[in-house]
């Protein structure tokens, strides 16, 4: 999730801990703990994009960082702090920790929970940026930050944030299946033969649904809006992995595959072979559009080296997509 809803979830989590004991403190120290997990992300400085793209959300973003971590850096904080309870300190960042990557296993990229082993979790139930989970659970612990430490009222609307946040989260579970069961409706009506099909919410909302389907020579893409009318249409995008050639043999370019879980096309723009991630769709709701939100060039240099390239995204093209999700999630 983003950092906002990172920061909201480690300091609601941090109150619930040690807010009777150490006030706002506990929300500031779980606020920082919200946010530790997603420093994976400057490994992009030091490592070339396939490496960093493995990394990111990985060993930070496990039960054994939660379990190794928490009592060192509770240990640090209670050195200087009041509250000398190492314990307590330890508690607040093993459960700050541990929710931030539980949270992201509910997004399209999940987290590997269980790392070293290789077993990524990615419910897909949830955009990176969802209003009506963010913005109800900030406004209650805000709410609670007001209050002073000992009042019933912090509690509460503490707990209430907890909540309602958690009531929606397993809410998508139930508007996942929902739009899961129409995809499928609509490929069985079409006649369409296919192995796989994964839905996934649209950004920043839980209305509009999209599901990427995998054919023999084909993946299709299809949108779903609770408020549609009319039948699902699919777009199709040829699978093209014969471009890679030799390249298919190269420990980069299997690596890259592994990391889209098996989903991914190959374009071609002049000469460049473009290797796309369907996992996280595309920028843009028009027919055909060839602008994935995670697309990579792939270039090979005289001495037969293989760099993956994230191509530039056009912020133009962020501004039409919002307009488009907005009109589509009105219904088809």
């Amino acid at each position: 999730m983003d950092s906002l809803t990172q920061i909201v979830l480690g300091a609601a989590v941090g109150e619930a801990v040690l807010g009777k004991k150490v006030g706002n403190r506990a929300m500031f120290y779980g606020a920082i703990a919200g946010t530790i997990p997603d420093l994976d992300i400057f490994s992009s400085y030091f490592t070339d994009t396939v490496t960093a793209l493995e990394i990111h959300r990985g060993f930070t973003h496990s039960i054994f960082f939660s379990v190794l971590f928490a009592p060192i850096f509770g240990w640090l904080v209670s050195r200087y702090e009041a509250y000398k309870n190492v314990k307590g300190w330890s508690w607040l960042f093993f459960w700050a920790f541990i929710t931030h990557p539980i949270l992201d296993a509910h997004t399209t990229w999940g987290t590997q929970l269980f790392w070293p082993i290789d077993y990524p979790i990615a419910f897909k139930t949830i955009f990176v940026i969802d209003p009506l989970y963010t913005l109800p659970f900030l406004t209650f612990l805000i709410l609670a930050a007001c209050q002073k430490r000992e009042a019933p009222k912090r509690r509460f609307y503490n707990n209430m944030g907890l909540i309602i946040s958690s009531t929606y989260l397993l809410l998508t579970f139930g508007l996942k299946g929902l739009a899961y069961n129409q995809f499928e409706k609509a490929l069985k009506n079409q006649g369409i033969d296919y192995s796989q099909l994964e839905t996934k919410p649209s950004p920043l909302n839980t209305i509009l649904w999209s599901a990427n389907v995998d054919t023999k020579d084909y993946y299709l893409i299809g949108y779903y809006s609770f408020f549609d009318k009319k039948p699902i249409h699919f777009e199709a995008y040829p699978k093209n992995h014969e471009l890679l050639g030799e390249l298919v043999n190269n420990e980069k370019v299997k690596r890259m595959i592994h990391i889209s879980k098996g989903w991914y096309a190959i374009s071609k723009k002049d000469d460049t072979l473009l290797f796309n991630d369907l996992r996280f769709g595309l920028l843009s709701l028009k027919p055909k559009a060839q602008n994935f939100a995670f697309q990579y060039e792939i270039k090979t240099d005289k001495l037969g080296e293989v760099a993956f390239t994230e191509t530039v995204k056009d912020r133009e093209d962020a501004k039409q997509l919002l307009n488009d999700l907005w009109l589509r999630i009105k219904g088809n």
